[in-house]
């Protein structure tokens, strides 16, 4: 038996999951950072009068009733005297590169699932038999070192040790040892569970189902109508039984991004300038994991929060967001007319090849017969867009996004909403 502090552990039997999550990251950095702010109320997020919303807030922000994802506006008014910053995704894709290398120093099996949070499975085995408690209090000390904290979560499963990461923050450790998920479980409400929203939870509370407990001895028929076909596994979560792995690798199956706008977007110049900056970060990504895609994608959110969206097929695969971006710009006839106020703007590329695709030409030769003049891509020589995307890559990849930028990208540089993104594919 392993002991910590002197206080023996109990054996640990059975699978071990922690769910490490970064305390107030965007927030916990910006004070580390600068010294001057620690103790302070700190928000990160977007402009309170152009849509913005809170990406992160210190706790000494969340004691004024501050939350993430709360409308700026609204922030501002009950912490009116909070410091707020846009952020440095850099600095926090930095920081949070040298978490996730200490997860995987720790075990391979980690599934980074945002910015600042990653499943890890710590199971024990023949070979390596350090209890998981052990091995969470390790981490938390590492990251601590690091000049930021972290709470995590230690349970036989993935929804256990989601829900555990959740109860006791900062610098919280809540274990869930195995077989006493019921009794951990049972009394929490139906919304602490992943993969319950606001509806599901206004059905299953018309039905008397307000617990995790309740949850688990619904009628299966109730279950179906709330979740489809993924009823039975939302029982299982709910009664900690789940079994879903700690995915390492997890197939792509899109790579996109999106941006919604401080002001909204009625003239084309500037929607063609947006998406040519959307694609451009999506080629970035692509090129980063090695993906060429058959298909590229539009979705379009106007100021009445209809969204509507529109994809074509490519000829042969491709990662060159010069050569595409013309095509989305003709793409957005289809569901946009002149003078209809866009409020987001979304590009993704799908429908990869399993097998490594030796990149040909999207638009010389016959590539593309019957193609309008206005999707040629703005450079046509191939070879010269190659060598600007990869110089224009090594750039970014060295000192930060912002570091080079064609026109397009300063045409609507100062019209987004501000709102820091907790996705990790934003950054990078």
């Amino acid at each position: 038996m392993e002991t910590f502090d002197d206080i023996p552990l109990p054996p640990w039997e059975g699978p071990a999951i922690l769910l490490v999550d970064l305390d107030a990251f965007f927030a916990s950095v910006e004070q580390l950072d600068h010294p001057g702010w620690r103790g302070k109320p700190v928000i990160v997020g977007g402009d309170a009068d152009a849509h913005g919303v809170v990406s992160t807030c210190s706790y000494e922000a969340r004691a004024f009733g501050v939350r993430s994802a709360m409308a700026a506006s609204l922030a501002r008014s009950l912490c009116p005297d909070a410091i707020w910053t846009h952020g440095n995704f850099h600095r926090y894709r930095e920081v949070s590169s040298a978490i996730m290398a200490i997860l995987r120093d720790e075990t391979p099996h980690v599934q980074q699932v945002s910015i600042d949070e990653a499943f890890m499975d710590v199971t024990p085995t023949a070979v390596n038999t350090e209890h998981p408690v052990a091995v969470a209090r390790r981490i938390q000390a590492r990251v601590a070192a690091l000049g930021v904290t972290c709470s995590i979560g230690v349970g036989g499963s993935k929804s256990v040790a989601k829900i555990a990461s959740d109860v006791d923050k900062p610098r919280g450790l809540t274990v869930v040892y195995p077989g006493t998920e019921a009794a951990f479980l049972g009394n929490l409400p139906v919304r602490s569970l992943s993969g319950v929203g606001a509806a599901a939870e206004r059905i299953l509370h018309s039905y008397g189902v307000r617990t995790l407990g309740d949850m688990g001895t619904a009628e299966p028929a109730l279950l179906r109508r709330v979740f489809g076909k993924n009823g039975e596994m939302m029982r299982d979560r709910a009664l900690g039984r789940d079994r879903s792995v700690v995915a390492e690798d997890e197939t792509v199956k899109s790579v996109s991004n999106e941006v919604t706008f401080a002001d909204d977007l009625t003239e084309r110049a500037d929607i063609e300038a947006a998406l040519s900056t959307i694609a451009a970060k999506v080629g970035r990504r692509l090129r980063r994991k090695g993906l060429a895609g058959r298909t590229v994608a539009v979705k379009v959110r106007f100021s009445d929060r209809t969204t509507h969206s529109v994809q074509r097929s490519l000829p042969v695969p491709t990662d060159d967001d010069i050569a595409f971006a013309p095509l989305l710009h003709a793409m957005i006839d289809d569901i946009w007319i002149p003078g209809a106020r866009v409020r987001l703007l979304g590009v993704a590329v799908t429908h990869f090849d399993e097998a490594p695709v030796v990149q040909e030409s999207l638009f010389d030769g016959s590539a593309f017969e019957g193609q309008r003049p206005e999707e040629a891509p703005l450079i046509e020589d191939e070879t010269k867009r190659r060598e600007l995307l990869r110089a224009t890559d090594a750039l970014r990849d060295r000192f930060g996004d912002d570091t080079v930028r064609f026109g397009f990208e300063l045409r609507q540089a100062g019209n987004t909403t501000g709102s820091s993104s907790k996705n990790v594919e934003d950054y990078k």
